[in-house]
């Protein structure tokens, strides 16, 4: 009623300002200013058709980079984990925002033919994977599908135009990744090392990753037990207490080397010696080992600050055929 009061008074005055152009272009102005002013407080004022907490039986029409299917009500979209284009299902809403919500998945009614049985026994609770429910062959064709929605979207290319080829995959999609970054926590006085929790800082423990490179699985377990045994303490974001935020490693393929990194809340290392000693004497292949001090209170990972403790016999690889080593000199200590 407003915005229509607003519009009949800009058109009757246009007579009264036509001999003043320039009080005529800042009424015009102020007149717009409320009129958007008056537009955004009424879709603020609009409710969604959804709420939390009620069920809604839906269909499943898309799915979002980090694994979510897309649900409409309405033409209001809602976000589900573990959904999957085509599948109909019945969700609860968790959170409703302005403009989308959150869902949860409580039963499906279809299924859809790219619907796997995720391996990893954690994998709803971690929130490390997002598209272990979707067939391999199913994520190669989401990939290739969301290059081809950000060419058009952002690079404006019209991809009916262009060749998006299908995504090369991998004979193994398991084991490959050469570094693991890994947050530590506490749980019942002992060090907990996992990833965290989907829209969380709640870490999940975890013994292996089935995307991680074995190796540093077997590092990052027996360093855990290893510090355990000398009552390290894990940096606590509430009261930004404790002393280890992360253990890092990376593996060498080529060389079969791992470099492991300490990120830390302050400069001291508790028992250093013994630890070093023990981790040395279990891992001979690990030839780095550095300390990253990082005292922010953010959850940010490494920091410029670092210290490195042992380097020898470390190569640069060059190519499969050539092989140099690595200066020493670049380490602090």
């Amino acid at each position: 009623m407003l915005r229509a009061a607003l519009l009949y008074f800009h058109y009757n005055s246009i007579s009264y300002y036509d001999n003043n152009k320039i009080t005529w272009v800042i009424f015009t102005v102020v007149i717009q200013f409320f009129q958007f002013i008056l537009i955004k407080k009424e879709e603020n004022n609009m409710e969604a058709p959804v709420k939390k907490n009620d069920y809604y039986d839906v269909l499943f029409e898309d799915l979002t980079h980090d694994g979510a299917g897309v649900a409409k009500i309405n033409g209001f979209p809602l976000f589900v984990p573990n959904a999957l284009p085509g599948e109909k299902g019945t969700v609860k809403v968790v959170k409703v925002k302005k403009g989308y919500g959150y869902g949860r998945l409580m039963k499906l009614s279809e299924t859809s033919p790219d619907r796997a049985d995720a391996p990893c026994p954690i994998y709803k609770q971690c929130g490390g994977c997002q598209l272990q429910h979707v067939s391999y062959d199913g994520q190669l064709r989401h990939k290739q599908k969301i290059v081809k929605e950000t060419l058009a979207r952002i690079g404006k290319v019209d991809v009916e135009k262009v060749t998006v080829h299908p995504t090369i995959g991998m004979s193994d999609p398991w084991n490959y990744r050469n570094k693991a970054q890994v947050p530590i926590g506490e749980r019942e006085g002992a060090l907990i090392a996992g990833f965290y929790q989907q829209r969380t800082h709640e870490i999940i423990d975890m013994e292996r990753c089935l995307i991680q490179q074995t190796e540093n699985d077997r590092i990052v377990r027996e360093v855990k037990a290893i510090l355990n045994r000398y009552h390290i303490r894990a940096y606590n974001e509430q009261t930004h207490q404790g002393w280890l935020r992360h253990i890092v490693v990376r593996y060498g393929y080529q060389t079969k080397q791992a470099m492991l990194v300490f990120v830390t809340r302050t400069a001291d290392f508790p028992h250093k010696k013994k630890i070093l000693a023990e981790i040395t004497a279990k891992f001979p292949n690990i030839r780095s080992i550095v300390q990253n001090i990082n005292p922010n209170g953010q959850t940010s990972y490494l920091a410029k600050k670092q210290s490195c403790f042992r380097v020898w016999n470390i190569y640069m690889i060059i190519s499969d055929q050539l092989s140099l080593p690595f200066p020493h000199d670049l380490f602090t200590k």
